[in-house]
């Protein structure tokens, strides 16, 4: 009897967690599941490449520990972090009139709330300086981790395509200056702007029921914030 309480309870409290981290449980499953896709269409597409040069394939685990797949990789990480970055930095001190993704304009007089700060940052000193500024500061440091591994992999593959034609060997350093580099990064850094810029100005004038990434269906089009 008590075996089976404790294995209800253990349930309940599991269906408890599914519950309250649902949202990045789904959004982990999806990155997860997008990623081996990545990975096993890029395995093939790679191999496909290979035939075609006369070499020898190579085994999916070889393929993931491959400059191929880690500048891809890392080149879209790099994107995705750094347009976080900038968009937690940018909402700090600017607005947008009427989108869900803008503090509200202060009113005349307001002060700023109080903000709960855990017992162990303190009141000042850097520990509270880190903590006023994490979230911006890990998007900072995850955007250039992937953007070193771009590199370093991203020089692999370049200086891989160069001894096989023929061609000069360069550093990583070398690599940072080419077109080849700043082509890759430019492609996908634009996208990211673009697609956050299109939620700041599409959520004036559209709305999502349920969605705390929207504004009240009812809410008038000038309607700064969420609230």
């Amino acid at each position: 009897m008590m075996a089976l309480q404790s294995e209800g309870a253990r349930r309940q409290h599991l269906r408890r967690i599914i519950y309250e981290n649902g949202l990045s449980i789904a959004l982990l499953a999806c990155f997860l599941a997008l990623l081996i896709g990545q990975g096993i269409m890029g395995h093939l597409q790679y191999n496909e490449t290979l035939k075609s040069h006369g070499q020898l394939t190579v085994t999916l685990a070889e393929y993931l520990k491959s400059p191929h797949f880690l500048e891809a990789t890392a080149e879209n990480w790099e994107s995705e972090f750094l347009q976080m970055f900038v968009y937690v930095l940018f909402t700090v001190f600017l607005y947008q009139k009427g989108s869900s993704e803008s503090k509200s304009f202060p009113e005349p007089g307001q002060e700023a709330p109080q903000p709960d700060v855990p017992p162990r940052v303190g009141k000042s000193g850097v520990g509270r300086k880190l903590y006023e500024n994490s979230l911006s500061l890990a998007f900072l440091l995850m955007f250039l981790i992937s953007l070193a591994v771009h590199v370093i992999a991203g020089t692999a593959l370049h200086n891989k395509d160069q001894a096989q034609h023929g061609g000069q060997i360069i550093s990583s350093y070398e690599y940072l200056r080419t077109s080849r580099f700043w082509f890759e990064v430019f492609q996908n850094w634009q996208s990211e702007f673009l697609a956050i810029g299109s939620m700041v100005v599409l959520s004036i004038f559209l709305r999502q029921k349920g969605s705390p990434e929207s504004k009240p269906v009812d809410s008038p089009n000038g309607q700064t914030g969420k609230e």
